[in-house]
């Protein structure tokens, strides 16, 4: 017997509502993979849940009626040593304990930095001609690298601490003297405030061990920063900012003298921002997995603040922890690193490793992160990943993408169809200024409506309107007495503009050899509109796959670096569309653009709609 599970998610994430649409067949396909059976739908049963976040989780911990008026009078600027000790002099600068974060740098970019060069996504900066002052015209990779101070674990990882300390202290200094008093710009964001704190507490050994005036200077500037972050951080500019700014008070509270007043007022904020930060099923609401990957090293950071001085965390950072780290788990690929998905690039599998190492969450990847928003499917030695989900809500896009309904494929460690990714990079490698054409439909293995985006792209990582509602269901069906998993969605991102709801369809064979797909567009309406419009299913290639045309040129075949052959063929129903082969990119983990191909199924379709079955299979 199937089983199926169909939901409706929309843009404002609320509550699945049944739906009872009909599932569509995948017909007209040269070589099916199923036996589609009778027409009948199977019964609609609820998604399994995953863990629901749980809001008094993340509730403010409880507090005696002491504790609760210190952090109340905090919260009114009643400052730390009046709190702390009322009846003496408040304590001298210095830091209270040398803490250990479990959270490892990347050591090439550490010996780029010895070199005298900052390394970001693969752009090569060179200090000596680097301006620090917030103001400075810097890119935001470059801007994020150089205020946040995240460069600190990269340099500790390359070398022992008495070898590179000096480069440390150097750059401080230099920050230090460009950036006298907390002020505006760039440095200033909630945002980099918090990181560029929190890593200098965790980070101290490598800029407090040398000059003594340096040493007082910077623990005056950490002083500064949290005073800073204590008015400023409920006005972050997003959920993820504030968190930063948040664990950073907290590891102040912790690390500096007379803090017990700041922890607490800490602790109660974050507490709060976690339980907005994400999703029930722990995807951050921006859906980018760079942001999910931040917000765990945060915490695994903010977590080696409170081992270093001998107290337990609140149980919601554990809770939190155990929540964030599925969802990420669930965009990896054959090659174990992440897909590429509403800006980032495909990041490498050593990094994914290491924090989740550090984290010491052990998880399986989710498999239907539906308010998150992406469903996976493994079978065999494949893997596919679908955007099955209105992209983010404007407040929460960091660099929002239209790449709804958009998905991913990989065998074994070769990724076979991917999307370009890499806009939160520009500035790095990738040209600033692709970085809204990567962030469209076109970037995505999706279909185009007349060469229009799903959802409207603006500029600084906002989108506007366009897709609302995601109506998916995924179906088991049998295929030679296994399991095949069917993934069904459509969106409505067109059909304000053209009257379309585009619907897609896909089927993993149940031994990962085969991916048959179909691409529909019908009416939004009770009748279609007149005419014919353009439209585009482009298919983004692997970094290494060679392709080639077939005769008619309703096929192609694909030669991928492992030696595997595999070959795409269009339906019989797909009307007069064809396949052509155009240039493509993608951006690869070290932040790289690589030159790539990519399949494009085009044509005209008529305005009251149109169908377009399609197969990838591997031969031989």
């Amino acid at each position: 017997m199937n089983h199926g599970a169909r939901t409706l998610l929309r843009e404002d994430r609320g509550a699945p509502v049944d739906s009872t649409a009909p599932a569509l067949p995948l017909t007209g396909m040269a070589e099916p993979l199923v036996d589609r059976g009778p027409p009948a739908r199977p019964d609609a049963v609820p998604l399994e849940p995953a863990r629901a976040l749980v809001l008094t989780d993340f509730q403010p911990p409880r507090a005696g009626p002491v504790d609760s008026l210190v952090r109340w009078a905090y919260r009114l600027g009643v400052p730390n040593s009046v709190l702390a000790a009322p009846l003496r002099k408040p304590a001298a600068p210095r830091l209270l304990a040398t803490v250990v974060s479990p959270l490892q740098g990347e050591r090439a970019a550490g010996m780029a930095l010895r070199a005298g060069q900052f390394l970001v996504h693969g752009l090569k900066v060179p200090v000596d001609k680097l301006d620090f002052a917030s103001n400075a015209p810097l890119t935001p990779p470059v801007q994020r690298a150089v205020q946040g101070f995240g460069w600190l674990r990269d340099l500790g990882a390359c070398a022992p601490r008495e070898e590179c300390a000096a480069i440390g202290e150097k750059l401080l200094a230099r920050w230090l003297k460009a950036n006298p008093v907390p002020a505006k710009g760039p440095a200033w964001t909630v945002e980099h405030a918090g990181l560029r704190l929190l890593a200098w507490l965790v980070h101290a050994p490598l800029l407090l061990g040398g000059d003594a005036r340096l040493r007082a200077r910077a623990l005056g500037a950490m002083e500064a920063t949290a005073r800073f972050l204590d008015r400023q951080v409920a006005g972050a500019e997003d959920r993820l900012g504030q968190v930063a700014g948040w664990c950073a008070l907290v590891a102040a509270g912790l690390l500096l003298p007379d803090g017990r007043p700041r922890r607490l007022f800490g602790e109660a904020g974050l507490l709060r921002a976690l339980g907005e930060l994400v999703a029930e099923d722990g995807g951050v609401l921006s859906r980018s997995p760079l942001a999910q990957a931040e917000a765990i090293a945060l915490l695994v950071d903010l977590r080696a603040c409170y081992a270093a001085v001998n107290r337990e965390p609140p149980p919601a950072l554990e809770t939190m922890l155990g929540l964030l780290v599925p969802p990420l788990l669930t965009l990896r690929m054959g090659d174990r690193g992440l897909g590429s998905w509403q800006g980032a690039g495909a990041t490498s599998a050593a990094r994914v490793d290491a924090l989740i190492t550090a984290s010491g969450i052990r998880a399986r990847p989710g498999k239907e992160s539906r308010h998150w928003g992406y469903q996976r499917v493994d079978a065999g030695k494949a893997t596919l990943v679908l955007d099955a989900a209105p992209p983010p809500r404007a407040r929460h896009a960091r660099y929002g993408c239209a790449s709804t309904l958009a998905f991913e494929l990989s065998h074994g460690d070769q990724r076979i169809i991917v999307n370009c990714g890499g806009a939160e990079l520009a500035g790095g490698l990738v040209p600033v200024r692709i970085e809204q054409g990567l962030r469209g439909s076109a970037a995505h293995s999706t279909l185009v409506l007349d060469d229009a985006n799903s959802t409207a792209v603006l500029i600084k990582g906002q989108i506007g309107k366009g897709v609302e509602e995601v109506d998916i269901a995924r179906t088991a069906v049998k295929q030679k007495g296994r399991d095949a998993a069917r993934l069904e969605a459509s969106h409505n991102g067109y059909a304000a503009r053209y009257g379309l709801i585009h619907r897609r369809t896909l089927l993993l064979g149940a031994d990962g050899s085969g991916l048959s797909g179909e691409d529909v567009l019908e009416p939004s309406g009770r009748q279609g509109k007149r005419g014919k419009i353009s439209f585009a299913i482009r298919f983004h290639l692997g970094h290494g796959i060679e392709a080639g045309l077939a005769d008619d040129r309703r096929g192609a075949g694909l030669a991928l670096p492992d030696g595997s052959y595999w070959q795409f063929r269009l339906g019989g129903d797909s009307g007069e569309a064809h396949i052509a082969i155009e240039d493509s990119l993608w951006v690869d983990g070290q932040g790289r653009p690589r030159a790539t191909k990519q399949l494009v199924v085009e044509g005209l379709t008529s305005r009251s709609g149109g169908r377009f079955p399609w197969l990838l299979k591997r031969m031989g």
